[in-house]
Order: C-alpha cells, then structure tokens, then sequence
C-alpha cells in the first residue's frame, strides 16, 4: 500500500493543476445537487419492531387525523379563579379559534370541553392537531404557531406553544466557528508557517464541503435525522484537519532531510499516507458497522459521517500533494528555507521513508529527527537530537512506569465510576434551553397540572370488532387506573368503525423519570393478554423508552465488535499480539472515563454550569454506542501514529526501551497537535444549546483528550517499556498466516533502493 501511495503522491504533485481542477468541479456539482435535491431532515427517532411504533402505525391507518404533528399551548391567567370568570372564558375561546385557524391545524381542542383546566382555574391547555408530521412543518407554520396569543398576552395572560411541532432541525451558527479558528491557532504554532497552516486548514474545509455538499444531496432519497449532518461535520472536520497535519507534517520533515519538493510528498504520502487510510478505514468500518445494531436511524447516522470521513481521507492523499506542490519550500518557517534548499541538491535515498531527519541531526518543527546511528544524504554521521519534549516525557514515563500506570488506571477508574449510574432517554423539552418556547411551555405546564402532563402517554386498544372493543375498554381502563405511578386515564376515543379506540394516560412524573419507565413497564405487563383485543402503548414517553432499551441492548454487541476489531486490525498492523490486546485495553478505559464524566456532568449535574447546561437529565440514548464508534476509530489513529515508529525501530535494530522512547520522541509533538485540534473542532459544538449536539460535542472532546493524553501518551508507553521485547511476539503459524499490510513502508523503502540501484529519479 505505501508504494500505491508513494505513486500516488508523486503523479498528484506532478499534475497539481489537474488534481485542484477536479476537485474544484466536484465540490461545484456537489454543491449545486445539494442546491437543488436537498430534503429536510427529520426528527424521528422511531424504530421497526417496537411496541410503540406498531402503535403508531395503527394510529395512521385507524385515526389518520391523530398520526399528524401535536401542539400544546399552555396557558396561564394573571389570578386564579380567573379562568372561570366568563372573561376568562373568552380569552380562552378567543385562543382555541386563533389556533384552528393555524396554517397546517386541522382543529384546536377547547380545553373546557376536554376537561383541561386547572383545579384553580388559573392554568389551561389548548391541543392543537396538524395534519402532517412534525418534519412536515414548515419553518412558516412554526413561527405562526409560536406567534400566537398576543392579544391574550396584552391582557396579562401568559402564553406558550409547545409541543413536537416545534421541533426544528439544530443550527449550526458562527459558536461553531470558535472551534475552528483554535485548531488554526495550532496549526500555526505547530508548523511556524501561515502557509502550511492555512493550506492545510483549506485542504480540510474543501474536503468537508465536499462531503457535506453529498450528504445533502443524497437526503432527497434517504431519511437523514436531524442530528446526522452536524455529527458529519463534526467528524468530517476533525478529521480532514488532521489527516492533512500528518501529511504536512512528513512533507516538512521529507524537505528538511534533503529530499526534492516532488521525492518529498511521494514519501510523506506512501508513509503517512498509509496510516491516514488505515486510520481513515478503521473510523469508517467503525461507523458502518452501527449497521450491526439493525436500528435504522442510528445506521443512517454512521453512515453519513462515515461519507464525510471517507472523502477526507481522499482529498488527503490526492487534493493535499497537489497543494503542496504550489506551496512548495513555504511550508517551512522562513529561516529553515534556505537550508531545505541547499539540502535538496542531496540524493533523494538516504533517509528512511518513515523518518523525516535533518542535515545537521536536529530536530525538524513537527518533532521528526535522524534515527539513531543514521547519515545525512551525503553520507556524514549525525548525532540525534533528544533534548525534545517527547523524548523527555518518554524517559520520564519509561522509567517510572509502574506508578505511571498504576495511577492511570487509577485515575481513569475513579472517573469512570458515575458511569454506574448512566441512564438513557431521548430529550425532552424539560431539557431545552431555558427560555426556549419548548422549555417555557413545559415548565408552564409542570407548574399548572404537575410534570406528568408534559409526558402523557396513549393506549391504543383494537380489536376485530367494534363489540370486542367496547367489551375490553372498561377492563383496560381498570388495570391501568390501578397501576402505581397513573395520575388520570381519560375517557376513551373510537375510530368510526368501533374496532379501535385510544385511552389517554396521565402519569404522576415526568418523561424521563424512572418512574415513569417502571410505569410504562407496569402498565404493559397488566393489560397484556386482555382477551379478544390488542392493546398497544405509545406516545413520545413510550417511543423514548423503547428506542433507549434497544440501545442499550446492543451497547455490549457493538462494544464486542469494536473490540475484537481493534484487536484483528492492530494484530495485521503490528504483528503482535500483546500490542493490539493493550491497545484494546487502552480503549476501554478511554470509553470508561468518558462514559464516566459525560454522566457527572450532563446527568448529575456537576460543573453543569461549565458547559451551559441549564437542565440535566439523562444522557441521549443512542449517544454510547455512537461514541464507542467514534472514539475507537480515533484512538487507534493515535495508536497507529505511534506505535508504528516504535515498531520501526525496534525492527532496525533499537533495543525495545529504546524504539518505545523513539515512538514517543518523535510522535509526540505532532499527536499533541492532532489532539488539540480534535478537541478544539469538537468542543465548538459544546456552545450550541440543542443537548444532543451539545453531549455529543463534549463527549468527544473529553474522550479524545483522555486517550490521546493519558492513554496514548502515557500508559501506552510505560505497558510498551514493561513488555519489552514480548511487546512483539507473535506465533510463527499466525506470522505466516497473516498478510502485510506494510503502513510503515518498508516495500517502500526496498522500491526505493532499487531506484537508487538503478539510478533512477
């Protein structure tokens, strides 16, 4: 693969003006099917085989009204009583027929008639039916029905519309941007160079314009949730900057050891190209197979951000050499320019493809150095520079690698410990931000009628006649009215033909509170073989409930399947069998701690303020398996980074101490890099007020930081110093069994000596 790339690399460069051309006409009819075949997103986080959604799908067939989008307008008096005064009652009547009139309503339901009045006569609730689902309202529809009530409110009543009508998709605003132009901030540190690190930042943002442009052009034909854009821009993002730092980072390294601009990207595309594609593969396989699970939104999540990962591995093999080639020597600080010109006259074969190095022995600026006992390209002997801070922390942390990796595991232990407690659920609008039209109706609500109204939840009761059903409605209604945690049953509503009929439950908490969920439970268990009918639970407190339970019935067989690739691929990588089962481990406790935090913090409430999270509650539910996805796919990018050069050389003849210090020397300033700008890209989406994004944005800064910081970096190295030379057995029947992946390049570097052989350029 590394010589595929090497070519790769070389033809990019030499065909630059093509190479940019082609990507610039692709991003422009991207962009222009993206113009013209974009869908809307959808809110939806049903599932096939549910009690909830077989429900809803009766509900459709047997109340077509009733399957559409619902609103609830809240609404309060200046004064109790105020309700029952005939002024009180106009007001209100006043607001039922502003409502149906609505565009979109199908009807308003005067909440006197419906029994939706305070015992105080001070609260009421106005349901409001729109006769298409909630994705299909329209941005106009919305903002009417948020308009409604003024002149309700310049009388001193307070109103406020909620409900799933006002579910909307997230925005991505300029908070995101804050992100964004921290990762830049490092690029410049990192390189030195303003070219490097706006060519590489644009190298990133084309690529996940590209990807983004797709994906939108494809929801015209595929059901996109809301949130599956914003977590393909997240990752798109992240990613693509860091790939195109990597290859930079070899491209600067190449130019400084003496190389030609053109021999230079070869190299930097063959070597770390190579761990680009296979990092790239192992985030996309990750994502992919949420796949596995077999729940349908969740697959369209992964594979929208697998989309934008793949084409930022590609623009980062082919579009990022080509821009190099226009850059040139001005990726380099200006006071290192003349000396890569003076180097380049040097023959381009001696260095390693795998080790950037400099004339003079010294450290190049992303941390690349001679290797030890190496030449300069003109044959002199060098002295390595190891003054640098990744050779420091590596001695430090090899020589105290016991208590390294006792206070680690410690460490991440106690962190991981609220993660005991997890609880899964989709939001509700008690976590909304407060002052949101969402949160402000439910709290209304909550203060009027008590928590329970905010979650109501529907039987559906169907039989094959309409006297089977009307048999079965009292005994239903019994059995549920006598289920602990049931504030009301009301009273229940036929379809036309008598066959079906709804039953409105009330409970006593809210939608996300245990209770609740032990309820809902309850309730299915007493109705559950009623003779001669099917009765079914649903409402968004049941889908919630659903949807969480199957997540977390395939939270542990994804994990196994993270888990035992990782193994299997790192196992190819590396050849090894000790360093892909501590790099399993290392994962793990990535996963544990985060896991552990994100609960603290979104669900417990600590430090709850750091992040602006007004409300916590429990965390989303599909928001562990998808960062288990994540997260692995990234950790083994940093595992890879590293552990490839400490393979290296310890198969060149360093002692395993020493190729583990190396690894670490050499790596460690630009996966330092990578890992700010991962956290950087990630924490942007921290200021969004929608929770979703909001977790998923934290949870990935958190976890990035925690593997690449403690795991990588530090345990990674001490378990690698205890191993020794066991680090690197492997059993000669499986050595033979398995295939060379060679991401270090060392077909490359036999397809090198033999051009230096031959003589040929």
């Amino acid at each position: 693969m590394a010589t595929l790339l090497y070519r790769l690399g070389r033809g990019a460069l030499r065909r630059r003006r093509l190479v940019i051309t082609l990507w610039l006409v692709a991003l422009i009819g991207l962009g222009g099917a993206a113009a013209l075949f974009r869908g809307p997103t959808s809110s939806d986080f049903t599932m096939r085989g549910t009690e909830s959604q077989e429900a809803l799908d009766l509900l459709a067939k047997e109340f077509p009204a009733a399957s559409g989008a619902t609103g609830t307008i809240a609404v309060k008096a200046p004064a109790d009583g105020q309700l029952g005064t005939p002024q009180g009652q106009a007001v209100i009547r006043e607001l039922v027929q502003e409502a149906s009139s609505l565009p979109g309503a199908v009807g308003a339901v005067d909440p006197f008639q419906a029994g939706a009045v305070s015992p105080n006569a001070r609260y009421a609730l106005i349901q409001v039916q729109f006769s298409g689902g909630a994705d299909e309202v329209t941005d106009e529809q919305r903002e009417a029905y948020e308009e409604i009530g003024a002149r309700a409110e310049s009388q001193g009543y307070q109103v406020a519309p909620g409900g799933e009508v006002l579910n909307a998709e997230p925005e991505v605003g300029s908070t995101e941007a804050i992100g964004v132009l921290v990762a830049l901030i490092v690029l410049v540190v990192t390189f030195g160079s303003l070219v490097a690190a706006g060519m590489t930042m644009l190298n990133a943002l084309i690529g996940v314009g590209a990807g983004m442009a797709g994906l939108f052009a494809l929801s015209a034909v595929i059901d996109l949730t809301s949130t599956a854009p914003i977590l393909a821009l997240m990752l798109g993002l992240a990613v693509g900057i860091d790939y195109s730092l990597f290859i930079t980072s070899r491209y600067r390294q190449n130019l400084l050891s003496g190389l030609t601009p053109e021999e230079a990207v070869g190299r930097a595309v063959g070597t770390a190209g190579s761990a680009v594609v296979f990092a790239g593969a192992t985030v996309v396989i990750a994502l992919a197979g949420l796949a596995v699970v077999n729940i349908p939104f969740l697959t369209v999540m992964g594979l929208a951000a697998a989309g934008t990962v793949t084409v930022a591995v590609l623009v980062a093999i082919t579009l990022q050499p080509a821009l190099l080639g226009f850059a040139g020597q001005r990726v380099l600080p200006r006071k290192l320019r003349g000396t890569a010109t003076t180097n380049s006259t040097a023959t381009t074969d001696g260095t390693t493809p795998t080790g950037g190095t400099t004339p003079t022995g010294g450290t190049t600026p992303t941390g690349g150095t001679t290797p030890t006992g190496g030449t300069t390209p003109a044959g002199a002997d060098v002295a390595e520079d190891r003054s640098g801070f990744g050779f420091r922390w590596a001695r430090w942390v090899t020589r105290l690698r016991i208590p390294v990796i006792l206070a680690g595991l410690l460490g991440l232990g106690l962190l991981a410990v609220p993660a005991t407690d997890m609880r899964l659920a989709l939001p509700d609008a008690g976590t909304a931000p407060v002052g949101s039209p969402a949160r402000t109706s439910n709290d209304l609500i909550t203060e009027g009628f008590g928590p329970g109204f905010t979650g109501r939840l529907v039987v559906v009761v169907s039989g094959d006649s309409a006297e089977q059903t009307t048999a079965a409605l009292p005994r239903v209604t019994q059995e549920i009215q006598g289920t602990e945690g049931v504030l009301a049953v009301a009273p229940p509503q036929l379809a036309q033909d008598g066959r079906t009929a709804l039953l409105a439950v009330i409970p006593e908490t809210g939608p996300t509170d245990q209770a609740t969920e032990t309820m809902v439970h309850d309730i299915r268990r007493a109705v559950d073989g009623t003779d001669g009918v099917d009765v079914l639970l649903t409402g968004v407190t049941a889908i919630g409930i659903d949807v969480s339970e199957k997540l977390a019935d395939a939270l542990p067989v994804y994990l196994l399947l993270v888990v035992g690739l990782s193994v299997l691929l790192l196992m190819l990588v590396f050849r090894s069998i000790l360093v892909p089962v501590k790099a399993a481990l290392g994962f793990l406790l990535t996963v544990a701690a985060t896991f552990g935090i994100t609960v603290a913090i979104f669900q417990q409430g600590t430090l709850a303020d750091l992040v602006g999270l007004d409300t916590p509650g429990p965390l989303v539910s599909f928001l562990p398996i998808l960062l288990i996805g994540i997260l692995f796919g990234l950790a083994m990018d940093y595992e890879v980074f590293l552990v490839s050069r400490m393979r290296e050389d310890f198969v060149h003849g360093d002692t395993a101490a020493q190729a583990t210090i190396n690894g670490m020397g050499h790596g460690a300033r630009v996966v330092t890099a990578a890992a700010l700008i991962m956290i950087s890209v990630f924490g942007g989406f921290v200021f969004l007020d929608d929770p979703i994004i909001k977790s998923m944005g934290f949870a990935l800064a958190i976890g990035v930081a925690i593997d690449a910081f403690v795991v990588r970096m530090t345990i990674v190295p001490a378990v690698m110093s205890l191993l020794g030379d066991k680090a690197w057995w492997l059993p000669r029947w499986l050595q033979r069994a398995l295939p060379n992946v060679d991401i270090e390049g060392e077909g490359l570097r036999a397809h090198l000596d033999e051009k230096a052989a031959a003589g040929v350029r």
